[in-house]
């Protein structure tokens, strides 16, 4: 019998170190977006939920790591008397350093930090990307210049690094920079590099040797910017990757190509991660559209069931992610389009079913956004005005249980100043984070 579940980076060994509150990586320990704790609130208090504790950090839009009572998160500094272009789309070189910031997890205080040299050239330059990945004593983390350490979780020592631009022959980063969430599978540690034969690479976790590389690309968005997925299906694991070319699937172990699906991505913009229900992949598209997938029972292979483009990206059809990573709840598809209509789509056609702007920008504005989290209650929503909501969804509609003002709006887009950074849920809270400071909210039904 057909199976297909997503695995993201769980293994034996990772299921059995893996505590079920912490939030170890991009997406949470499963890489699937699902808030696993019990014991939340059903409504938000009056007044708002506590605010645990309060801490500044510099610039970024990497969310942050939680595993036990840590917190590993990464920011920008700029040297006094240095700001940043007014222009987001500006690529000067600018000065500046990256952090890596041990925190405990009770009271935000500092245990570590690594910081080290990283000019910026890169478009919208507020700070790094991808949230760190923390297993086994180590915490890796990726900048958005292409700076890739591992250190020691416990002292922040390095144990060891790469910098994505100068060791695979790169005179510029992406324009975006580097925005792909690692991901962890045994051993180890796949990483969107980008250039000839390097789209994917392989490093040994602890020793950070190449294992493997594959794909091709060669355009100035490199690999991209999605974060790639392990699935099961066709009787193997299948690491799936989307990169501006297509959709493809490798062997894990060699980077052996499976199969590719042809999919031509405007501008590089493959930023939301790829979901799955059962054997259908769905990935989405700012300029692109959307593409569902079917793939086989008997072998690695994948079949298109629909693909929907609208007109352009303001007449869209179905759904043209820009931030954030869609979910698939049943069968229905929830997403944020790009001018922040949040929509629901029927699965198995891509027809619209209904939207609204209520729990992203409030407006029709470019790249409004909400991060979306299921959680036993519903759903966590996390709006680019700095606002934590509690909804619930479901084919009728959109139904707003409650919602509190929890940070301050502080990067600029689009001429407004948004929150692009995805929480942490652990520990029965939330750890959300804007360019000026992390908190640490409590969701504990009381």
């Amino acid at each position: 019998m057909f199976k297909s579940v997503l695995l993201g980076v769980i293994c034996v060994g990772l299921a059995t170190t893996v505590r079920a509150d912490d939030w170890p990586q991009w997406m949470g320990p499963q890489r699937d977006g699902v808030w696993r704790e019990t014991g939340l609130v059903e409504k938000l208090p009056e007044g708002g939920p506590p605010v645990l504790w309060r801490v500044p950090v510099g610039g970024g839009y990497a969310g942050p790591a939680v595993v036990g009572d840590r917190i590993y998160i990464t920011d920008k500094q700029l040297p006094e008397g240095t700001r940043n272009p007014d222009d987001p789309f500006d690529r000067k070189l600018t000065p500046a350093t990256e952090r890596v910031l041990c925190l405990n997890a009770a009271n935000g205080e500092l245990i570590w930090k690594h910081e080290y040299e990283c000019p910026y050239t890169v478009s919208y330059p507020a700070g790094p990307r991808t949230t760190p990945v923390v297993r086994d004593g180590r915490v890796y983390t990726l900048g958005a210049e292409g700076h890739l350490f591992c250190l020691e979780a416990d002292t922040g020592k390095v144990v060891w690094s790469k910098n994505f631009a100068k060791d695979y022959g790169r005179t510029t980063v992406p324009i975006w920079g580097y925005s792909s969430n690692p991901l962890l599978d045994g051993d180890k540690l796949i990483c969107l590099v980008g250039g000839p034969g390097t789209t994917v690479v392989a490093f040994h976790k602890e020793t950070g040797k190449e294992l493997w590389r594959a794909l091709d690309s060669a355009d100035r968005h490199g690999a991209g910017y999605g974060s790639p997925i392990i699935v099961e299906a066709g009787g193997a694991r299948q690491l799936i990757v989307w990169h501006p070319a297509a959709v493809s699937s490798l062997n894990p172990e060699s980077g052996a190509v499976y199969w590719n699906e042809p999919f031509e991505v405007r501008e590089g913009l493959t930023v939301a991660t790829p979901r799955v229900r059962d054997d259908l992949l769905f990935v989405s598209a700012l300029y692109d559209g959307s593409l569902l997938l079917k793939l086989a029972q008997d072998r690695p292979a994948a079949s298109v069931v629909w693909r929907r483009k609208g007109r352009n990206e303001r007449l869209t059809d179905a759904l043209h992610c820009m931030i954030s990573t869609p979910v698939i709840d049943g069968e229905q598809i929830y997403g944020v389009d790009s001018y922040g209509e949040f929509r629901c789509l029927d699965l198995a056609t891509g027809d619209r079913k209904w939207e609204t702007f209520a729990p992203t920008s409030g407006s029709s504005l470019r790249w409004g956004n909400a991060f979306i989290v299921k959680y036993e209650n519903g759903y966590v929503l996390c709006s680019e005005n700095g606002d934590l909501i509690l909804a619930q969804l479901s084919p009728e509609g959109y139904t707003e249980i409650s919602r509190a003002h929890l940070l301050e709006p502080t990067g600029p887009a689009q001429r407004r100043d948004v929150v692009w950074s995805h929480p942490a849920f652990a520990r029965k809270c939330v750890f959300a984070r804007n360019d000026k400071e992390l908190i640490c909210v409590s969701l504990a039904k009381p």
